[in-house]
């Protein structure tokens, strides 16, 4: 509930959580469920409140517009050391559902766009992916209706 503490762990409305406060898994529509700052490790910050609506600093640099009624988890995703975590051979890479990645230029013109040629060619176009959308640098955000939600892109890396 929302006169829950302030306190790692608890759920509540941004509206009720603090300026500054640490928040994870928060939502983006109202009672949809968590969405934002889900992974190992990451927090989002509430850094102003304005109306309807609070601005968030996203784990990527991201400033963005979230409805105060949307709730959020106060404090920071655990388990922080997962990504120093050596995975050691591919098999275990393979436990987690992860499956081997094929080049490209490795395959046949019939599987990917950069395959076939000659010898060891190279792909002899821009990099694409093997449904031809160019990767490397290429925007695909499309969703222009919610780009007014966004203050401020991330910074690029």
């Amino acid at each position: 509930s929302d006169s829950a503490d302030i306190q790692p762990g608890n759920a509540l409305t941004i509206r009720s959580i603090p300026l500054g406060t640490w928040v994870h898994n928060v939502e983006l529509k109202v009672g949809k469920g968590g969405q934002l700052a889900r992974s190992a490790g990451a927090y989002a910050m509430i850094a102003a409140k304005e109306g309807r609506y609070a601005q968030l600093r996203l784990p990527s640099g991201e400033v963005r517009l979230v409805m105060q009624d949307c709730r959020a988890t106060v404090g920071q995703v655990g388990n922080l050391d997962f990504e120093k975590i050596k995975i050691g051979k591919a098999g275990r890479n393979r436990w987690l559902g992860k499956r081997p990645q094929s080049r490209g230029v490795a395959m046949n013109p019939v599987d990917h766009p950069h395959g076939g040629g000659e010898g060891k060619s190279s792909g002899g176009r821009h990099p694409v992916t093997p449904w031809g959308v160019p990767t490397k640098g290429y925007k695909t955000r499309t969703n222009r209706r919610t780009d007014k939600f966004i203050v401020r892109r991330r910074n690029k890396k």
